[in-house]
């Protein structure tokens, strides 16, 4: 915060970590505390236009956007951006498409959209409705890389037949050319009932919950499970005992489920005494905490 202060940014690119943890850290007690107050509408005007001011003053005051990526953005997070014109966008990229594919200025964002498709780029949803039901999205345009260095095989995995780079990712295409992205293919689980489920949306839910730092939402034997590691040094600061903060936890799992349609419920969730091993970009390592599937 010291070097925001001092460097005054014109431009800020971030990760959405930061801003989440400022809005649970930060704004989320002050907005719970006038709960009432920000019924009443005037008064609810006031209190965000004064949180809006401070939380620019914070980032150094005279930056033109905040550019989030890399990440999913916590929608309640970017809901409550949105309210209070907090001028900021997510845009959407990958290393392989060096890296820019979606973006939109601050005011013309769409609400959890990662944007519109960037100048001289071209973008498909292999799906039958591209705008109704997600699919792999993919990527044309001289941006996009000729392939993986030395590795034939790799190279041909990433390219559709007709020359289409698969991001992997899955998502929507609206009818005014705004992504919407729902999950990775190979993180989605197939519900017991053929429904697919994008486990990084609930993730997202769940890392808004008081105390939790990361989360991961697996299936075992035929349910959801989500695991959890919680701020213990926070709880321990705060007085609270592991059973506490265990219980303050589950507490919460009956709002996230309220959140999602009845084959995302998680059944219960379990606290990690240790944080999950992360790959460089600092994912979780999905594949080592995989449990027994149904046959």
């Amino acid at each position: 915060m010291k070097a925001f202060s001092d460097i005054h940014p014109d431009i800020i690119i971030a990760v959405p970590l930061i801003f989440e943890k400022v809005y649970k850290s930060q704004i989320k007690p002050v907005v719970d505390r006038h709960k009432s107050l920000m019924r009443i509408p005037i008064v609810d005007q006031v209190i965000r236009k004064k949180i809006r001011n401070n939380l620019i003053e914070a980032f150094g005051g005279r930056f033109e956007e905040v550019i989030m990526g890399g990440a999913a953005f916590h929608p309640e997070v970017e809901k409550f951006m949105r309210q209070i014109h907090f001028p900021f966008t997510v845009g959407y990229g990958m290393t392989e498409c060096a890296p820019i594919i979606t973006y939109a200025r601050w005011f013309k964002g769409r609400m959890y959209s990662c944007g519109l498709t960037a100048p001289n780029i071209e973008i498909r949803v292999d799906s039958k409705a591209p705008h109704l039901v997600p699919g792999e999205v993919q990527v044309k345009g001289m941006n996009v890389f000729l392939g993986y260095y030395k590795n034939a095989d790799a190279t041909s995995e990433a390219f559709t037949h007709d020359g289409w780079f698969r991001t992997g990712d899955v998502g929507i295409l609206d009818n005014d050319g705004y992504l919407y992205l729902r999950g990775r293919t190979k993180c989605m689980i197939l519900g017991a009932n053929g429904q697919n489920i994008y486990p990084e949306e609930i993730e997202a839910a769940l890392n808004n919950i008081p105390y939790v730092v990361h989360s991961l939402v697996i299936e075992d034997n035929g349910k959801l499970v989500g695991l959890v590691y919680p701020d213990y040094k926070q709880a321990n600061l705060d007085g609270l005992r592991v059973k506490d903060l265990d219980e303050l936890i589950q507490a919460n799992l009956e709002e996230v489920n309220h959140l999602f349609p009845n084959y995302s419920h998680i059944t219960h969730l379990e606290l990690m005494p240790e944080d999950f091993e992360m790959t460089p970009k600092g994912s979780i390592k999905r594949y080592l905490y995989q449990r027994n599937r149904p046959s």
